[in-house]
């Protein structure tokens, strides 16, 4: 795992365990309501059950972000390309993907986020792979813009009436947000 990537303040970086599922989904459900309340339709309003993370942890590829006191941050990064998004065409296997990544209000706009995609990105080189992926709320623009703003390009936007995401976006694996703004 990539440990340059530089954190505000002092954060572990860690694979989540079994004791962290409580709270990953307390995580992820404060986030799921926070989008509701901005009339963004991304994730389930209230989370999503623990069956839905469990095999994430168990698989090794949720991560939370630790500040000493408990998660502050997550997300997930594996090799699974949405069948429903990314097709053959794309190449699936060339990227890493980003899923439930979430960030702790308390911590909004410090730039945990953006670290995090980071270290997704350097981890996605480490491994091989050119791209680092991943998908969000096709009527979210305001998130639409903040990922373009990280150096991801739209790729296309999926419309399927079943599901709230779709709009696709990657970036080059082992960019990051410094080497995005400045091109």
């Amino acid at each position: 795992m990539p440990s340059h990537i530089l954190l505000p303040g002092k954060f572990t970086l860690r694979g989540a365990v079994p004791d962290d599922l409580p709270s990953v989904l307390s995580l992820l459900a404060d986030a799921a309501r926070w989008l509701a309340s901005q009339g963004v339709r991304q994730w389930p309003a209230d989370g999503f059950p623990a069956s839905r993370i469990e095999p994430l942890i168990e698989t090794g590829t949720m991560y939370v972000l630790d500040d000493g006191r408990g998660a502050a941050a997550t997300v997930a990064l594996d090799g699974h390309a949405d069948p429903e998004f990314w097709g053959r065409d794309d190449r699936p296997d060339t990227a890493r993907y980003v899923h439930k990544l979430a960030v702790s209000r308390a911590y909004a706009g410090k730039g945990l986020g953006e670290a995090l995609l980071d270290w997704a990105g350097l981890r996605a080189a480490a491994d091989g792979r050119r791209w680092l992926r991943l998908d969000c709320s096709k009527d979210n623009l305001r998130l639409q813009r903040y990922y373009a703003e990280l150096g991801f390009r739209h790729v296309r936007t999926v419309d399927l009436a079943h599901r709230a995401s779709g709009a696709l976006f990657e970036r080059p694996a082992g960019a990051t947000v410094t080497s995005a703004r400045t091109r």
